[in-house]
């Protein structure tokens, strides 16, 4: 663009000398606006190189965002995929879990059930211990009630046995004995204390021994008097309305009996007779001591248990 400018500059003062002033004008006037252009033009040129730098600029600025927006691209495919990875996971574990949720909600719940069952259960044997605590304790109190009756009821018969004892002093060594067993008071008096062989009349010693058990009888109305009657194995040879040993000896039985009953102390209802005959021995019969221990009269004494029996059966 300068050449040119120079060049048409040349020529316009080659062609001064040589045209008229009228052109010399227009060709100064031309001139001018030349420079004017030249000098627009190159402040057009300045102008457009700063475009270049600018454009240049935008174009490395372009690229490097499109660098970045490629890179920012990928990372977003990237995040995507992980997404889609982690949704898929996601969906998977939900709908394990909510499966997982609901077997766990059935098993909590069958666990609640029985929980439940367990409870009600151990509510009611809490209420039967309970009971059977209450129950316990009350037999426990009849039991010991039971246990202090037993023992003065044992106390009574005992001093019972005493006061037989001592109220038979004079007997003793005549075929008369007195034992405590198994809370009775037994008293044995052989048949040669009390009657003639063959016989069921009771002699004198007799009488005065059985009275004498009549007066302690008489002051112990609650006891039950069993009188045995008892023979040897000799059959019985005797005469009259008598069969056999047992005929004998429930008649003598009864002879005592009756002698009893002239104590009106004694309540009859109290009394009792019985013949054993010689099925309930008390030795051999093999010898005559042996015979004689078992001809015998049994006194059998026994608290009436009315009271005990009542406390057996509520502990039971």
């Amino acid at each position: 663009m300068r050449k040119t400018i120079l060049a048409i500059s040349g020529s316009v003062l080659m062609l001064t000398s040589c045209v008229s002033s009228k052109v010399y004008k227009d060709l100064e006037s031309r001139h001018a606006d030349l420079k004017r252009e030249n000098r627009e033009l190159n402040s057009e040129l300045d102008r457009l190189k700063g475009v270049d730098e600018e454009l240049a600029e935008l174009k490395s600025e372009h690229e490097s965002l499109t660098a970045e927006r490629d890179k920012l691209k990928n990372d977003l495919a990237s995040l995507q995929s992980n997404y889609d990875n982690l949704k898929s996971s996601y969906d998977a574990l939900e709908k394990n879990s909510s499966a997982a949720i609901a077997e766990n909600s059935r098993q909590n719940r069958e666990l609640l059930a029985q929980l439940e069952e367990k409870e009600r259960a151990l509510a009611a044997e809490q209420a039967r211990l309970e009971k059977l605590e209450k129950d316990l304790a009350a037999r426990s109190k009849r039991v010991n009630e039971l246990e202090g009756l037993i023992a003065a009821k044992d106390a009574k018969m005992n001093a019972l046995k005493d006061a037989i004892s001592k109220a038979l002093t004079d007997f003793e060594g005549k075929g008369l004995t007195v034992e405590q067993r198994d809370g009775k008071v037994y008293v044995s008096m052989e048949n040669k204390l009390l009657f003639n062989s063959g016989s069921w009349a009771v002699n004198a010693d007799g009488r005065q021994a059985v009275n004498q058990l009549g007066n302690v009888l008489a002051q112990n109305p609650d006891i039950s008097v069993l009188i045995e009657g008892h023979t040897d194995n000799v059959p019985y040879g005797g005469n009259g309305p008598l069969k056999d040993n047992w005929d004998l000896s429930t008649k003598r039985a009864t002879a005592i009996v009756q002698i009893l009953r002239e104590n009106n102390s004694i309540d009859p209802q109290n009394l009792t007779a019985a013949g054993r005959g010689e099925y309930a021995p008390v030795a051999s019969n093999d010898t005559a001591e042996g015979k004689a221990k078992n001809r015998r009269i049994e006194v059998i004494l026994t608290p009436k248990l009315d009271e005990v029996t009542k406390l057996l059966n509520e502990v039971d």
